[in-house]
């Protein structure tokens, strides 16, 4: 895609094998209404999280979730936050024609394109929208310009240099144990969950330190593993934590 700014997602570098990339990823509605069935990917990274700021356009609630229209002046589109067992009473505190910001994954069903909503917590502060933007470019900018570092090669290699995420700390809290989560996972998520009151989170180095038990090897595949299932994402780098909830 190519709009007034900058587009490329969905865009791929000749040579180069695809990259999963730790982190939430900045766009604007029209690039998720442009792309495929492949997911979201950005110059050979894919991105398994989306965060999008935008005015709620309309709110329909149901027993099993709560569908927020979305418009950001590029295109409108359908989120859905899904409600658990008793979350009838602690839903978003969101208002109809108020500037969110969402966080949440890519969805396609029946070629209808939507978000599935992580977080959703009103902008307090017009700036949020212009950051929200400047984000979007430098995103690509900074995945256009890693993939023609790496050239040919593969990106498999974690590094400081990968296109960097967003910064999304703030948004309200849900118990570790309602994801599930036990013994080594359960360890790494609360300390991560120890540092939400930052703006970076918490270093893998850090990590290890607190965990000697836990294995250089280990740590990547808790990280890998809880960044996919949408509890944990990057700040700064790749090496530094915080939990979405």
């Amino acid at each position: 895609m190519n709009d007034s700014f900058g587009g490329g997602f969905n865009t791929t570098t000749t040579g180069q094998s695809e990259n999963k990339t730790e982190g939430v990823l900045p766009m604007l509605i029209k690039q998720i209404l442009d792309t495929s069935e492949d997911g979201v990917q950005l110059f050979g990274f894919k991105y398994s999280m989306i965060t999008v700021v935008a005015i709620v356009r309309g709110i329909d609630h149901s027993a099993t979730k709560i569908k927020y229209t979305l418009e950001d002046h590029t295109g409108v589109i359908d989120s859905n936050y899904w409600l658990e067992e008793g979350d009838s009473l602690n839903t978003p505190t969101v208002s109809a024609n108020a500037y969110v910001r969402v966080i949440g994954s890519f969805r396609i069903t029946g070629g209808i394109k939507s978000i599935m909503i992580f977080k959703i917590e009103r902008v307090r502060s017009p700036n949020e929208v212009t950051t929200h933007l400047l984000e979007v470019m430098n995103a690509r900018y900074k995945a256009e310009e890693y993939s023609k570092r790496i050239g040919g090669e593969t990106a498999a290699t974690t590094t400081s240099d990968k296109p960097q995420s967003v910064s999304t700390s703030g948004f309200m809290e849900t118990p570790a144990n309602s994801f599930g989560l036990t013994g080594k996972d359960l360890l790494v998520f609360n300390a991560i969950k120890a540092t939400s009151n930052t703006d970076i989170g918490i270093n893998r180095k850090d990590l290890l330190k607190k965990f000697p038990q836990i294995t250089e090897n280990e740590l990547q595949k808790i990280t890998e593993f809880m960044t996919t299932e949408g509890h944990i994402y990057t700040t700064i780098d790749s090496d530094h934590f915080l939990c979405i909830d």
